[in-house]
């Protein structure tokens, strides 16, 4: 997707551009050695390319954008964490080189900075983004919340998990379509048609990114393979398990996710299900229904087709996502 390249040319230039030189260097240092591993940066490139189907001024929006992929990375930084996760795209994470209170500082100070970036926006427009973006944050700590909630919570229904997963995910990649249409002046209809949008095609990238917690390669995706198994998440791959396993099936379920162990056979115990039940096979499903239901909304924004091309491409890209 050549469009895509535009964009993170853009986005990569402007992290080039500031990168932080300030002090204390312990502080800084681990904030630029996250923002620096890029991944594909898709929630800048989202406020981008909203901006861009409106008419508006790229320039205006690229700090902006960079608001978006400091939050979104103080949340990973945090995130680890939480999770002790000992790698993020393929590198180890902050706290397990640093240790666990510059990581929390250093996230602290990435999501500061991302407050900074909407500074030169004029008034009505800097209101109305920064209401979204923190209304945004809200979201996601709850979402977070939820997601901890989970662990140790019985009785979790699939409502709950995209509830969940709205909040932690989804609404990041609504808000970022959103910011870039306010940036453009688009009027509210759009806006919320944008942003409904990247709700959805928000939950599909987390659905993906639990599908390929177990089934994806894991030098690809950079995590640890089966990270959700051994903290006990109950994703959508658990949640389907769950409901199409045998009575004995839900009994070994409920017995390995009883306890956080390090114990392989738990993870090929929980495979095991998994397979038979062939979750791989639904959660893919439910991935393309959630980018058919994301892309309804963008055929109400009145603009033409060719300009929402790139769009669809983005949708559909998720679905073949292998890292």
């Amino acid at each position: 997707m050549e469009f895509l390249d535009r964009y993170q040319q853009l986005v990569g230039d402007a992290i080039n551009k500031y990168t932080f030189k300030d002090k204390p260097r312990e502080l800084y240092e681990p904030m630029n050695y996250i923002i620096s591993h890029g991944g594909k940066r898709l929630r800048p490139i989202m406020v981008l390319m909203a901006c861009d189907l409106f008419g508006g001024d790229l320039k205006e929006a690229i700090k902006p954008a960079l608001a978006i992929e400091f939050f979104h990375n103080f949340t990973l930084i945090h995130d680890d964490i939480m999770d002790e996760a000992p790698l993020r795209r393929n590198k180890p994470t902050i706290h397990t080189l640093h240790g666990i209170n510059v990581g929390i500082l250093s996230g602290d100070g990435l999501m500061l900075k991302a407050y900074k970036f909407f500074e030169d926006l004029e008034p009505e427009i800097f209101k109305a983004c920064i209401r979204i973006f923190t209304h945004t944050g809200l979201l996601l700590c709850e979402g977070q919340q939820y997601d901890i909630n989970f662990e140790t919570q019985k009785d979790v229904t699939f409502d709950d998990y995209i509830r969940m997963i709205t909040y932690k995910t989804g609404v990041l990649s609504a808000s970022s379509f959103e910011i870039g249409a306010l940036i453009a002046r688009a009027d509210f209809k759009d806006a919320k048609a944008i942003f409904n949008f990247g709700k959805h095609i928000g939950i599909a990238f987390q659905i993906m990114d639990d599908y390929l917690d177990v089934f994806g390669d894991q030098a690809q995706f950079g995590k640890k393979h089966a990270g959700d198994i051994y903290e006990n998440k109950k994703t959508v791959l658990y949640l389907l398990a769950r409901e199409h396993a045998t009575d004995e099936e839900r009994k070994e379920l409920d017995y390995w996710y009883s306890k956080k162990t390090e114990n392989i056979d738990k993870v090929y115990g929980v495979e095991k299900i998994f397979r038979r039940t062939k979750v791989d096979e639904k959660a893919l499903r439910l991935i393309e229904k959630h980018n058919e239901i994301g892309q309804s909304y963008l055929e109400k924004i009145d603009i033409p087709e060719e300009k929402k091309k790139p769009f669809i491409e983005l949708a559909n890209y998720l679905l073949r996502r292998e890292s």
